[in-house]
């Protein structure tokens, strides 16, 4: 590190930190002392650490960064070994594709980055660092499984996180069933809780292999890696899990469900539990529902123009159903909230029926669903048919019993909201048709049929601007009109410690099929899904890939994220 501590040594006198002769006297004293000269500089209160690194990363044209609150990915470790590493002074943080995210102490030797290339055989990204923190983030970062759980649990306080609901011992939970180990455990289990809900995970996943047990979490749609635990920790992981969840313990060879409440700070999350037997034990998946995260508000949801319009307009009839469709965990349920809380009023009566509820809204009657206890959505729904609702909001449409039920509902003075499975809003009708459910009953009772998709929004900090052809833009979806046109902004990700792998966060998709006279003639008329999508198309639709193909062009995603979460039209 000689040549670095020379060149830092013109940096700090060219910024006219000191003058020639006192940066000297700094060089002689690292090299006399063997330390580095960034040390020195900073315990001799000459410069902070950060403004050594604004000035090194400025001259040299490289992002400093702070690796302490840096997650690493393992891939990026396993093509770098722990003894490189250590020699060239470098730590890698990420890998995307070919590309290697590495921080450096000294970004002038472009001699060792050149090695560093060869060994990998990938394309380096750098970042700055400091040579103390980069020696001790490597032992930790190369860690053995049993050093991993102590050096984890060091740097998690933990004295904000409580478990809200009380244990039941009539339950049968028995709190000695986790082992000697139950403090580490306990600490663990909140550690994952923690970082996941700091970070807006939407599932925890924890799965047993048969050497280890990786935790993984699902962000912004996507899964990633970002523990690695011993063996030995499985069961006792699993049994604290259960106890919270108040499950049996004992039970290990049937799947079970539960929930729980944690209280984060100052604000509560619930959490619901799945618990499936595999060939290495029982895996774990936690569904964070934190209502703090829940954007209620339809303006604030991103559709399109005409979309947006047709969903407050269906919402402000009188009665009629209103259906949202997509995959599991595509919105459907935020969408139907958002029109819940505009819709709600103290002169209107509004009941949900839910599996299960997931937030729990002021001033709303909400039915959580009991199929062991005879209460399913058909028989829920006739009950609450008997309280003089005016709104009621169906979780899911899920059987032909449902769906009449649900129908004869919305044709006699009330407005429905559900769900259901269907891959866009056109087919929609075709589905209830096969469901049972006469052409003519499906166009007197339905309001819109709304098909929806979360697309990832592209980070604003690393996005670089795309060059794509013409071919591949038509292709996807793009008008020729709007090839070139002022104003058109196309991005592509890259990736950066603010964001996971060039995305952070998502928006909505929402496609809409208004009931308007001329589709209902179709819809009794038992036209084929292709002649309903073409006037619903010259009426002003605006198709999922439409909708995606927007978003693009305005910059806020990618041109892969919108064929990876759309269908052509």
């Amino acid at each position: 590190m000689i040549q670095f501590a020379r060149k830092l040594r013109g940096i700090i006198e060219k910024a006219g930190m000191v003058d020639a002769a006192t940066a000297d006297a700094l060089l002689l004293e690292a090299q006399r002392e063997r330390r580095p000269l960034t040390e020195v500089i900073v315990k001799k209160g000459l410069a902070s650490e950060n403004d050594l690194l604004a000035l090194v990363g400025k001259a040299a044209n490289t992002p400093p960064i702070d690796l302490d609150k840096l997650r690493t990915n393992p891939e990026a470790l396993e093509d770098v070994p722990v003894d490189i590493a250590k020699e060239y002074m470098i730590f890698p943080i990420d890998k995307i594709g070919s590309i290697i995210t590495i921080a450096v102490a000294n970004p002038f030797d472009v001699l060792k980055l050149d090695d560093i290339r060869i060994i990998t055989g990938c394309e380096l990204r750098t970042v700055l660092s400091t040579e103390e923190k980069i020696e001790k983030i490597i032992p930790i970062a190369y860690r053995s499984d049993e050093e991993s759980v102590g050096e984890i649990l060091d740097t998690f306080d933990g004295s904000d996180v409580e478990l809200k609901e009380a244990m039941d011992d009539e339950e049968g939970m028995d709190l000695s069933a986790i082992s000697d180990e139950a403090s580490p455990v306990v600490k663990m289990v909140n550690k994952i809780i923690s970082d996941a809900c700091a970070t807006g995970v939407s599932d925890i996943h924890i799965e047993p292999f048969e050497k280890k047990v990786i935790i993984r979490y699902r962000r912004d749609g996507r899964m990633t890696e970002v523990m690695s635990l011993p063996k030995r920790m499985q069961n006792n992981i699993t049994s604290r899990i259960k106890i919270m969840s108040k499950l049996d313990i004992a039970e290990k060879q049937r799947p079970q469900d539960g929930k729980f409440q944690m209280k984060m700070g100052n604000k509560a999350i619930d959490f619901r539990i799945s618990i499936l037997p595999v060939i290495w034990g029982e895996k774990t998946v936690f569904r964070i529902l934190d209502s703090s995260n829940l954007a209620l508000d339809i303006e604030a949801l991103g559709f399109e123009r005409k979309a947006l319009d047709d969903y407050t307009w269906a919402c402000g009839r009188p009665y009629g159903m209103i259906l949202v469709t997509g995959p599991t965990g595509s919105g459907k349920s935020t969408t139907l909230y958002s029109a819940v809380q505009k819709i709600a009023e103290p002169e209107i009566n509004l009941v949900t029926v839910e599996d299960p509820v997931e937030y729990t809204l002021e001033g709303i009657n909400q039915v959580p669903v009991n199929a062991k206890r005879g209460m399913t959505f058909a028989g829920a729904l006739r009950s609450i048919l008997r309280q003089d609702p005016d709104v009621v909001l169906l979780g899911e449409i899920r059987d032909q019993e449902t769906l009449e039920i649900a129908v004869k509902a919305a044709l006699t003075g009330h407005l429905v909201l559900s769900t259901l499975h269907t891959n866009d809003a056109v087919s929609t009708i075709t589905r209830m048709a096969d469901m049972g459910l006469d052409p003519f009953m499906v166009a007197s009772s339905t309001l819109l049929i709304c098909a929806q998709r979360l697309a990832r929004k592209l980070c604003a900090h690393c996005k670089k601007p795309a060059d794509i052809g013409e071919k591949a833009l038509l292709a996807a979806g793009v008008l020729p009109e709007e090839l070139g046109k002022e104003g058109m902004e196309m991005f592509s990700p890259v990736g950066c410690p603010r964001c996971t792998n060039g995305y952070k966060g998502r928006f909505a998709l929402l496609e809409t099929l208004r009931m308007t006279e001329e589709v209902k003639r179709l819809v009794v008329d038992r036209a084929n899904v292709q002649d309903v999508k073409t006037l619903a198309l010259t009426e002003g639709m605006v198709t999922l890939r439409r909708a995606g193909i927007l978003n693009f062009l305005r910059g806020n995603t990618s041109l892969e994220e919108v064929t990876r979460s759309t269908m052509a039209d």
